[in-house]
């Protein structure tokens, strides 16, 4: 069993510890975190593991001087779900993001929750950057690169995340990383499509032949 708590503490050193100390106490064990905010306070996100009554863990983690509220919260894997992750140029990613939307509404309404994020970038250096990025992000699923031109770093990224379980769809483009990809869609608003259903438990599509054109 899983549960989410959201907390406010103190940004005081050791207030990290004392939490962790406390929910291993509880048999608990953390397994997601979101560090946010700055000043005085701070909050965390934690999804917590194992421990059998998180009404005694919330009790005795109110009485550390170091938080300052805390409460229960749904688990961001039931509001955001899966995440499909788009990259590339401005005007690509537009294209694909419409059509990962769109499919993903439809399979929202049938009990999904997968969520769609994009980021517009230049360069093979930035590019490369956030794909490597994607294997660190929460509930990301795959990722789509949309874009003209793209290869060397930005290859040898691609290769890094499949390894790590994450399957790459990409436009038919210039340069390596399509020979690199799992799938190759010429239509920007296809692979947005294909994408979601790929990762859709409601659908029946699977990247199964990889590099093969759409």
């Amino acid at each position: 069993m899983r549960n989410a708590i959201w907390i406010e503490l103190k940004n005081v050193i050791g207030a990290l510890n004392s939490i962790s100390r406390v929910i291993a106490e509880h048999k608990g064990n953390i397994e997601d975190m979101e560090y946010l905010g700055e000043g005085k306070t701070v909050h965390l996100y934690l999804e917590i593991g194992g421990p059998g009554e998180i009404d005694r863990l919330i009790n005795d983690l109110k009485g550390l001087d170091k938080v300052v509220s805390i409460s229960t919260v749904p688990e961001f894997s039931r509001i955001y779900g899966k995440r499909v992750i788009v990259i590339g140029g401005g005007a690509q990613v537009a294209e694909v993001a419409k059509g990962a939307i769109s499919e993903a509404d439809r399979h929202n309404l049938r009990g999904e929750k997968i969520s769609v994020d994009t980021i517009p970038l230049v360069g093979e250096k930035q590019t490369a950057e956030a794909v490597r990025a994607v294997a660190r992000l929460p509930r990301a699923r795959i990722l789509i690169l949309a874009g003209s031109l793209m290869g060397g770093d930005i290859t040898r990224a691609v290769k890094e995340i499949q390894g790590r379980g994450i399957p790459v769809v990409s436009l038919k483009m210039a340069g390596s990383v399509p020979k690199a990809a799992d799938l190759i869609v010429s239509d920007p608003i296809q692979a947005g499509v294909m994408a979601v259903m790929a990762v859709a438990d409601t659908a029946k599509f699977r990247i199964e032949k990889k590099g093969k054109a759409y």
